[in-house]
Protein backbone atom coordinates (compact mmCIF):
# COMPACT_ATOMS: atom_id res chain seq x y z
CA UNK A 1 0.00 0.00 0.00
CA UNK A 2 0.88 3.92 -0.91
CA UNK A 3 -0.46 6.68 0.34
CA UNK A 4 -0.10 10.21 -1.89
CA UNK A 5 1.26 13.31 -0.15
CA UNK A 6 -0.19 16.81 -1.72
CA UNK A 7 0.30 20.07 -0.22
CA UNK A 8 -0.11 23.36 -1.41
CA UNK A 9 2.85 24.61 1.08
CA UNK A 10 5.38 23.39 -1.78
CA UNK A 11 5.02 23.64 -5.62
CA UNK A 12 2.85 21.74 -6.82
CA UNK A 13 4.09 18.81 -9.46
CA UNK A 14 5.50 19.99 -12.79
CA UNK A 15 4.52 16.29 -14.50
CA UNK A 16 3.35 13.25 -13.94
CA UNK A 17 4.64 12.77 -10.36
CA UNK A 18 3.38 12.83 -6.68
CA UNK A 19 4.90 15.36 -4.16
CA UNK A 20 5.78 12.60 -1.79
CA UNK A 21 4.75 8.83 -1.21
CA UNK A 22 4.74 7.25 2.03
CA UNK A 23 5.42 3.64 1.84
CA UNK A 24 5.40 2.19 5.36
CA UNK A 25 7.22 3.82 7.70
CA UNK A 26 9.21 5.80 4.73
CA UNK A 27 8.03 8.81 2.98
CA UNK A 28 9.54 8.92 -0.81
CA UNK A 29 9.66 12.37 -1.99
CA UNK A 30 10.24 13.75 -5.46
CA UNK A 31 13.24 15.79 -6.03
CA UNK A 32 12.26 19.97 -4.91
CA UNK A 33 13.52 22.91 -7.07
CA UNK A 34 13.35 26.76 -6.05
CA UNK A 35 9.97 27.33 -7.04
CA UNK A 36 7.25 29.36 -4.94
CA UNK A 37 4.88 27.59 -4.12
CA UNK A 38 2.60 30.83 -4.47
CA UNK A 39 3.56 31.70 -7.48
CA UNK A 40 5.45 29.27 -9.19
CA UNK A 41 7.84 30.79 -10.18
CA UNK A 42 11.90 30.71 -8.87
CA UNK A 43 12.36 32.38 -5.72
CA UNK A 44 16.19 33.12 -6.27
CA UNK A 45 18.62 33.16 -9.04
CA UNK A 46 22.00 31.97 -7.14
CA UNK A 47 22.55 28.98 -5.71
CA UNK A 48 22.74 29.55 -1.95
CA UNK A 49 19.05 30.95 -2.55
CA UNK A 50 17.61 28.23 -4.56
CA UNK A 51 18.99 25.44 -1.37
CA UNK A 52 16.99 27.35 0.77
CA UNK A 53 13.84 27.17 -1.08
CA UNK A 54 14.55 23.76 -1.88
CA UNK A 55 14.89 22.34 1.55
CA UNK A 56 12.08 24.96 2.59
CA UNK A 57 9.65 22.92 -0.08
CA UNK A 58 11.21 19.75 1.17
CA UNK A 59 10.33 20.18 5.04
CA UNK A 60 6.75 21.48 3.77
CA UNK A 61 6.10 18.11 2.04
CA UNK A 62 7.95 16.09 5.12
CA UNK A 63 5.21 18.65 6.86
CA UNK A 64 2.36 17.43 4.93
CA UNK A 65 3.62 13.55 5.31
CA UNK A 66 3.67 13.87 9.20
CA UNK A 67 7.64 14.23 9.35
CA UNK A 68 10.06 16.52 9.43
CA UNK A 69 13.94 17.05 8.10
CA UNK A 70 15.13 16.02 11.63
CA UNK A 71 13.78 11.89 10.52
CA UNK A 72 15.76 12.22 6.64
CA UNK A 73 17.54 9.17 6.05
CA UNK A 74 18.76 9.74 2.75
CA UNK A 75 19.01 13.05 0.35
CA UNK A 76 20.23 12.92 -2.87
CA UNK A 77 21.51 16.67 -4.22
CA UNK A 78 21.69 17.31 -8.21
CA UNK A 79 23.74 19.99 -9.08
CA UNK A 80 24.39 21.72 -12.59
CA UNK A 81 27.78 22.94 -11.53
CA UNK A 82 30.91 21.59 -9.69
CA UNK A 83 31.54 25.21 -8.23
CA UNK A 84 27.98 25.34 -6.60
CA UNK A 85 28.97 22.41 -4.21
CA UNK A 86 30.53 24.78 -1.52
CA UNK A 87 27.92 27.17 -1.15
CA UNK A 88 25.00 24.60 -1.18
CA UNK A 89 26.46 22.54 0.99
CA UNK A 90 27.23 25.54 3.55
CA UNK A 91 22.81 26.44 3.58
CA UNK A 92 22.29 22.63 3.44
CA UNK A 93 24.78 22.13 7.14
CA UNK A 94 22.08 24.57 8.61
CA UNK A 95 19.68 22.42 8.13
CA UNK A 96 20.89 19.16 9.26
CA UNK A 97 22.80 20.17 11.83
CA UNK A 98 22.68 16.80 14.25
CA UNK A 99 23.22 13.89 13.23
CA UNK A 100 22.87 14.09 9.14
CA UNK A 101 21.60 11.73 6.73
CA UNK A 102 23.24 9.64 4.31
CA UNK A 103 23.83 11.46 0.91
CA UNK A 104 24.85 11.66 -2.36
CA UNK A 105 25.69 14.65 -4.72
CA UNK A 106 25.28 14.12 -8.48
CA UNK A 107 26.46 16.70 -11.21
CA UNK A 108 24.02 16.76 -13.93
CA UNK A 109 23.78 18.63 -17.73
CA UNK A 110 20.51 20.34 -16.49
CA UNK A 111 17.61 20.37 -13.90
CA UNK A 112 13.75 21.10 -14.54
CA UNK A 113 13.43 24.82 -15.63
CA UNK A 114 16.85 25.59 -15.14
CA UNK A 115 17.14 24.99 -11.64
CA UNK A 116 20.90 25.32 -10.29
CA UNK A 117 19.89 22.69 -7.39
CA UNK A 118 17.31 19.65 -6.68
CA UNK A 119 17.47 17.81 -3.63
CA UNK A 120 15.07 14.33 -2.83
CA UNK A 121 14.69 12.91 0.26
CA UNK A 122 13.73 9.60 2.00
CA UNK A 123 12.25 9.94 5.59
CA UNK A 124 11.04 7.92 8.59
CA UNK A 125 7.57 9.18 9.83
Amino acid sequence: MKKIVVTDQAPAAIGPYSQAVIAGNLIFTAGQIALSPQTGEFTARDVTGQTKQVLDNLNEVLKAAGTDLAHVVKTTVYLTAPDHFKPMNEIYMKYFTDNPPARSAVFVQSLPKNALVEIDAIARL
